[in-house]
């Protein structure tokens, strides 16, 4: 993906506990491309590395991108980055916004957050809220200290529509099963937090019978992990007839690479698509948590950046 919008942070605000949001406006003169609820856009945080984060903010907004980032204490360097070297002032690059996570027509949306997922939930509730949709929105957390924008759900016009629920409240602890098992069937969920929190919500779901095409989510983070029974296959470019051996400990994005092949990359964890590549014959082994269950069963891409393969020969569309 090219980064070619130029915008300089007019704020830095501390939302909570390990949670800053940045709000990027244009510069030059510029005009921010119009985005859509689910957002979200790739942010050049140093020489190499690259980041994506959801916009929060309201999407009839054109004047501004606001995202907002989590101190993790395990940070590859994006969020540390985003906290320790960006300050108001700074001029950034970024994309253009793209989105994964597109709200869908629905007689009623529930959506679900998990402490910083909240940042694209609210900018759904944002919009539905405009078009005079019916919606919910639960926001769970550790505590209220560590969850961002509170105050600017209580005070927004759609306060009425949200539930908090943070862990050191028990009585304000959400019921799952209950509040899924209450829902009408023509109701759409959205979903995006931390791993443990989406397949709670998911499983929970599915348990119920919800049907797939209900469900939406969006992961933060990649939850790739190396299997024992893992072993080599083999990758073929259609375009050139180049075949490479990919090892058990390698991935086919490392391997391409040292043939010469630069398949474009940016999370390298199966979570942003960036590399997502076209698969003319054999089967994937997905790990990535971008395609959706639909998409893997289809088996005609893959996210070479994580994922393997469940047949000895790949040819890859490349």
């Amino acid at each position: 993906m090219t980064l070619n919008l130029m915008v300089r942070v007019s704020r830095r605000i501390e939302e909570a506990d390990g949670v800053c949001s940045f709000e990027l406006v244009p510069q030059d003169d510029q005009v921010l491309p119009a985005f859509t609820a689910g957002s979200h856009i790739d942010v050049h945080v140093g020489p190499g590395l690259i980041r994506q984060y959801s916009l929060s903010n309201d999407p009839s907004e054109r004047d501004r991108y606001r995202i907002a980032v989590l101190r993790e204490s395990a940070s590859r360097g994006g969020s540390a980055g985003m906290h320790e070297a960006v300050d108001a002032g700074q001029v950034l690059r970024i994309s253009a916004p793209r989105n994964h996570f597109a709200l869908v027509a629905a007689e009623r949306s529930l959506l679900l957050a998990g402490g910083i997922g909240v940042t694209p939930i609210l900018s759904m509730a944002c919009a539905l809220h405009a078009q005079g949709s019916a919606f919910e929105l639960h926001y769970c957390g550790r505590s209220l200290s560590r969850m961002a924008f509170v105050q600017e759900m209580a005070s927004a016009a759609f306060s009425s529509a949200v539930k908090l629920h943070p862990d050191d409240v028990p009585e304000q602890k959400l019921d799952m099963q209950q509040l899924l098992a209450g829902a009408s069937e023509d109701t759409h969920l959205y979903v995006c937090g931390p791993g443990g929190f989406m397949e709670h919500v998911l499983s929970t779901a599915r348990a119920q019978g919800w049907l797939e095409a209900r469900l939406h989510r969006e992961y933060f983070a990649g939850t790739v992990k190396a299997l024992a029974s893992d072993g080599s296959f083999e990758v073929r470019l259609a375009s050139s007839g180049l075949t490479c051996v990919v090892p058990a400990n390698r991935t086919v994005v490392e391997v391409l690479a040292e043939q010469g092949v630069d398949v474009p990359t940016s999370c390298e964890a199966g979570v942003c698509g960036t590399c997502l590549t076209r698969v003319l014959e054999g089967t994937p082994d997905h790990r990535d948590t971008f395609l959706t269950d639909s998409e893997r069963a289809v088996n005609d891409q893959f996210t070479p950046c994580c994922s393997r393969a469940l047949t000895p020969l790949l040819v890859l569309d490349l």
